[in-house]
């Protein structure tokens, strides 16, 4: 053995015991199969950085080793572009890997780009930073070094998970390769509908419409709230801000008077708003034709817990609801509409049946007496199908159309005055 080889296999020795000594079985980022050929990669003249896992500190001591001038680390950890459970979780439990549980194939209606939560990434992180609880993987970001095994394909043939800058704060959990944004909504709450608003709005030109999901570049990344704020379905994950905050609308639903609708349909075993909307017809049950069902559909599919059945009527929390739309489309009826987020006055009615007949199943439906419309000072109120609509654009929020409703049909939208962050990241001030 010459004395170069020699002088090499004394390097590899010592960077040996500076790397992790793991051996993430040939998955990591160095490419190698061992902790030991990745340091004799190294002694040969690799990059002294070639271990994903080594901190600063540790690339310091192998550059001193080689005599050569360190490199700055790529201070990486795994994060899973999933956040739903629409690819066959339950179902593939029974499977003993992601592989052989893919293999198997995709049943109607299930996500075939999602995670199938079986946990082979687990089984190959030896730094204990992962788990799967319900189905759904769990990365310890503090315990993840960032080693990049779980990554690899030969691990997560799916691959959803993929390496995130540590100090990184936005994250689109969505892999989706899906087409139709209906198709979409359907299959999962949490699915990205590439609609295309947060890459318009990112104003570093971060964000990109990747194989029908968005996709952030790290690289230009800085963290703003853009994309956040403008994200229609609100998956877009921000660990730096509030997203129950960060939104310009929110759901309404047009009916405060869905109690006699509801409790007609409980007494006869209803399960949901669309069984009762296609068994009933109301106007041969005395109840209102356009009102809320009662039966909780919307309630069903709301990631936030932002809307609940309160007296037989759907009812939105403006502070939790983030404007997603999933309840919108939930809704048989269409009573649930999209608003801004800015306190301006709501009617919440939406017959368009004649006095008479509205006062005979409803004591909360706006009659059409044109009081508000008449009264308004800013001409933000007009009567469409026979029931008050309000113009957000031109309501301030003024008090004199509730004031004037005998029926004290009128609500307002409050917003809580604490939400800073909200306003700024709107370019609205205070009063507005």
């Amino acid at each position: 053995m010459n004395s170069v080889n020699v002088a090499v296999r004394e390097k590899a020795e010592k960077i040996l015991s500076l790397l992790p000594g793991v051996d993430c079985a040939g998955l990591g980022g160095c490419g190698k199969d061992s902790c030991l050929a990745c340091a004799e990669a190294i002694a040969a003249g690799g990059s002294v950085a070639l271990c994903p896992a080594c901190s600063q500190e540790k690339v310091d001591a192998i550059a001193e080793v080689m005599g050569v001038q360190t490199v700055t680390v790529k201070d990486e950890v795994a994060y899973v572009f999933c956040a739903g459970f629409s690819a066959g979780k339950a179902r593939a439990s029974q499977y003993k890997s992601c592989k052989e549980s893919v293999e198997a194939g995709f049943s109607r209606g299930e996500c075939k780009d999602g995670c199938v939560g079986v946990g082979s990434c687990v089984e190959v992180c030896k730094f204990g930073a992962m788990k799967v609880e319900y189905g759904k993987v769990i990365i310890d970001a503090d315990r993840c070094t960032g080693c990049g095994a779980c990554a690899n394909k030969g691990c997560c043939p799916q691959h959803v998970i993929r390496m995130v800058p540590r100090d990184a704060s936005n994250f689109i959990p969505c892999s989706s390769t899906e087409e139709d944004d209906e198709v979409t909504r359907k299959i999962c709450g949490f699915g990205c509908i590439s609609c295309g608003e947060c890459e318009r709005a990112c104003p570093e030109g971060a964000v990109s419409i990747i194989d029908n999901h968005a996709v952030i570049d790290y690289e230009k990344c800085v963290g703003c709230v853009a994309c956040t704020v403008k994200c229609r379905k609100k998956i877009i994950k921000d660990t730096l801000h509030d997203l129950t905050a960060l939104k310009e609308k929110v759901a309404f639903v047009k009916c405060s008077g869905g109690f006699r609708a509801s409790a007609f349909y409980k007494e006869r075993g209803v399960q949901t708003c669309q069984e009762a909307f296609e068994k009933f017809n109301p106007k041969d049950n005395g109840l209102c034709t356009t009102g809320c069902l009662g039966q909780g559909s919307c309630t069903a599919v709301c990631r936030y817990d932002a809307i609940h059945i309160v007296d037989g009527t759907a009812k939105v929390d403006p502070d939790k609801c983030v404007g997603c739309k999933d309840c919108t489309y939930a809704c048989p009826k269409n009573l649930i509409v999209i608003v801004p987020y800015k306190g301006q006055k709501q009617v919440p009615c939406s017959s368009k049946a004649d006095y008479e007949d509205k006062a005979k199943v409803c004591a909360s439906a706006c009659i059409a007496c044109e009081d508000c419309v008449n009264n308004c000072p800013n001409g933000a109120i007009f009567m469409k199908d026979k029931h008050a609509e309000i113009d957000p654009e031109l309501c301030e929020n003024c008090n004199v159309c509730q004031y004037v409703c005998a029926r004290h049909v009128i609500k307002e939208q409050e917003v809580p005055e604490y939400n800073y962050l909200q306003r700024e990241a709107l370019g609205m001030r205070e009063g507005e």
